[in-house]
């Protein structure tokens, strides 16, 4: 199999632990250590501190799996694959696809989760979301439905979305699942951001709780504030292919990193007081966003996004988004994502808001190109 280079990793590769100032990550501020164990409970805390740098079970600790399972509704632990995040995706496609495959995913997005599937013969049709300026980015459901073909054997799907922050409402997403459920596809979902819906509101139940052919991916980067663990999973209640992926697993990482897998339960257990850490974070940056690029409408198109901790605003200006991006990276040392590394062409850029220097990273920016006036 050879696959083309993941652009958006490369990018990160070449910049991110040298740029001061990375106003486009997606995760929110790491967790530290010590930060981690003052919200764990006892139990979890004894675990910690009896650990064994041994190998761990395939499927997951089970503890862990329990407590990913209390993420959804009538999901259980034997349901839950515990996976690094990457590898779930590629996993999960070796086991859904074989060459010649026809596959929908939204786009623009994560390179794996259409790079995966054209690496190994499939080919790929993109669901792409409309640009309103008065409500945002929209994926239309009836769009979806004329990409279908005879030939389609997987949708892939990513809400709350990477880049854009866009949702689907709950009937939307229903009527997706009605859509492939008559023709028997299974859905793969990127759910890596759920949790991070700025109004609970909005959040979407899990695919793998609402569709018998569902597969879900999740994990600890992004809402949980933990990253560096590597922890993720997938959940369904499609137990041949969910044994298939864990058999797929014995070629890839066995098992996982014990230290994480403990660290992972101690997090879990304390979802709540992480969660509205993160989110009262995004709330505060997204006040600083609003007025900062509401000083310069000549100079970008910006909607607030609903969910997540990035959002896709818009250069208005002839100079191509990755020549801007490039220059400002070097004269200032600030990283924003142009959209050719989702993708996309365009002026496009995806922003992050889940970090504590947002208010530095701005003024470093403003002070850029107010300086070019």
């Amino acid at each position: 199999m050879k696959i083309n280079p993941f652009a958006l990793e490369r990018y990160f590769a070449k910049y991110e632990f040298t740029a001061p100032f990375l106003l486009c990550c997606s995760d929110c501020e790491a967790l530290t250590l010590p930060e981690l164990l003052s919200v764990a409970d006892t139990d979890s805390l004894k675990l910690w501190e009896g650990l064994q740098f041994g190998y761990t079970e395939s499927m997951g600790h089970p503890l862990l799996r329990e407590e990913i399972s209390k993420l959804y509704q009538n999901i259980l632990p034997l349901e839950v694959l515990v996976t690094a995040p990457e590898e779930g995706v590629y996993i999960a496609m070796q086991n859904l696809l074989q060459r010649g495959d026809h596959v929908v995913v939204t786009a623009p997005g994560y390179q794996s989760l259409s790079e995966v599937a054209m690496s190994m013969g499939c080919t790929c049709s993109f669901w792409m979301p409309k640009w309103d300026k008065t409500l945002g980015w929209r994926f239309v459901v009836e769009e979806l439905y004329t990409l279908i073909t005879k030939e389609t054997k997987l949708i892939v799907i990513n809400f709350p979305h990477n880049p854009t922050g866009a949702i689907l409402s709950e009937s939307e997403l229903n009527r997706v699942v009605e859509i492939v459920r008559e023709r028997g596809i299974p859905i793969f979902s990127d759910e890596m951001y759920r949790y991070l819906e700025h109004d609970a509101s909005l959040r979407l139940p899990s695919v793998a709780e609402i569709y018998e052919r569902g597969i879900a991916l999740s994990g600890l980067s992004k809402s949980f504030a933990l990253p560096g663990l590597r922890i993720g999973w997938l959940i369904s209640k499609d137990q041949a292919l969910l044994q298939s992926c864990a058999f797929y697993k014995d070629y890839t990482t066995i098992c996982s990193s014990a230290p994480s897998e403990v660290l992972g339960i101690m997090g879990l257990r304390a979802k709540e007081q992480i969660v509205r850490r993160n989110l009262d974070l995004i709330s505060s940056n997204l006040k600083l966003l609003d007025t900062f690029f509401g000083y310069y409408p000549h100079l970008f198109s910006w909607h607030r996004p609903v969910a997540s901790s990035i959002a896709f605003p818009k250069l208005l200006s002839d100079q191509p988004i990755t020549h801007y991006c490039d220059n400002l990276i070097q004269k200032s040392g600030v990283m924003l994502l142009p959209a050719p590394l989702f993708g996309l062409e365009g002026q496009w850029f995806r922003i992050g808001f889940g970090r504590k220097n947002l208010p530095d990273a701005l003024a470093r920016w403003e002070a850029e190109f107010t300086m070019c006036k």
